[in-house]
């Protein structure tokens, strides 16, 4: 399997989980890189410094603690506000500067940010020099393939991105008024992989390890940007990795392993939130990471009324004894991938 160079950083393989606002906290990306991602994004920070000192925002921030290379996402709309953002966030511990021009969420497009910023060229270029040249470390890019299907410039953006220094580029296959419907159009990311040099991630669909081929087959890019397939289950990256590697599938984790790394994450959840918040982000990434199994929507609907995290554990613990139960008696086929 290849590796890819984003600036000094020689990733360990091609696979970087991508950042999701809500999803790809600190706790996530520890767990997602120890199961194979070769680079892991933070949550979207905005470039609006005066809202950092809000728990949410802090939360957010690179740290120390964080695996290296360290790499924060920004978004935002003006070009000297991303720049001292970049510069800020650098000082705290940053490795690479990671700028969105990809999220299609209308809270964030409605304030000239994200992908609403690919309506204005101009824009975007002022945008990315003034970053790139703000700071010391490798800025990359995520973008889609335009705002809607009559105005599709990921392709001209690309170029624009290059000319300004970006080191890396991904690309979600899909304009920003798809939003999330529809087949991602590989061939455009194809397209724009031909168009540069640097390094491209394509990014859209991809949830199987037989996916992950063919995209990279397909696109020639040179890497893969995994997000939503990973929720709820962090080792699809082990699973993608073994696959290019080897050509053969991995054997899906076991009911003992699934609940071991569905306690670790809740563990760490609760350590890095506190009890309360920590609770309550640990709903979703339950009720993901036990979606495919038998009993799954019974034990979401009593686990998100649960407020204390050691009935939390509690209620874990006995929902994999009861499948081991079922598994030993022959009713259950054993875990869905």
């Amino acid at each position: 399997m290849s590796t890819v160079r984003i600036g000094p950083y020689t990733l360990p393989n091609q696979l970087v989980l991508a950042p999701m606002a809500g999803v790809t906290d600190r706790p996530f990306r520890s767990l997602c890189r120890r199961l194979g991602a070769g680079l892991v994004v933070s949550e979207m920070v905005t470039s609006d410094m005066r809202l950092w000192h809000t728990r949410k925002s802090s939360l957010r921030l690179m740290h120390e603690a964080d695996v290296e290379p360290r790499s924060v996402q920004i978004a935002g709309g003006d070009a000297q506000m991303l720049a001292a953002a970049a510069r800020a966030n650098v000082q705290l511990g940053a490795q690479i500067i990671d700028i969105n021009m990809g999220c299609p969420a209308k809270k964030v497009c409605n304030k000239a940010a994200g992908s609403a910023l690919l309506k204005d060229e101009q824009l975007v270029r002022e945008i990315l020099e003034a970053v790139v040249a703000a700071v010391d470390v490798p800025v990359t890019l995520k973008i889609r393939t335009g705002w809607d299907q009559a105005s599709k410039n990921g392709l001209t953006v690309a170029k624009i991105a290059e000319q300004a220094g970006i080191q890396a580029l991904a690309v979600h296959g899909r304009t920003r008024a798809d939003l999330y419907r529809g087949a991602a159009e590989y061939q455009t990311i194809a397209a724009i992989k031909q168009a540069v040099s640097i390094p491209v991630f394509a990014n859209g669909d991809i949830d199987s390890p037989e996916k992950a081929r063919w995209v990279l087959e397909t696109t020639g890019a040179d890497g893969l940007l995994i997000g939503r397939a990973a929720q709820g289950r962090p080792w699809i990256f082990r699973e993608i990795a073994h696959y290019l590697a080897t050509g053969q599938l991995l054997a899906a984790p076991s009911l003992e392993e699934i609940e071991t790394i569905l306690l670790e994450h809740l563990a760490a959840l609760y350590d890095f939130y506190g009890p309360v918040m920590g609770v309550r982000i640990a709903r979703k990434h339950a009720g993901w990471y036990l979606a495919t199994l038998p009993g799954a929507k019974e034990f979401r609907a009593q686990f998100n009324c649960l407020e204390h995290t050691d009935t939390q554990c509690a209620k874990v613990r006995l929902f994999f004894a009861e499948r081991y139960s079922n598994l030993c008696a022959g009713t259950e086929k054993g875990v869905a991938a």
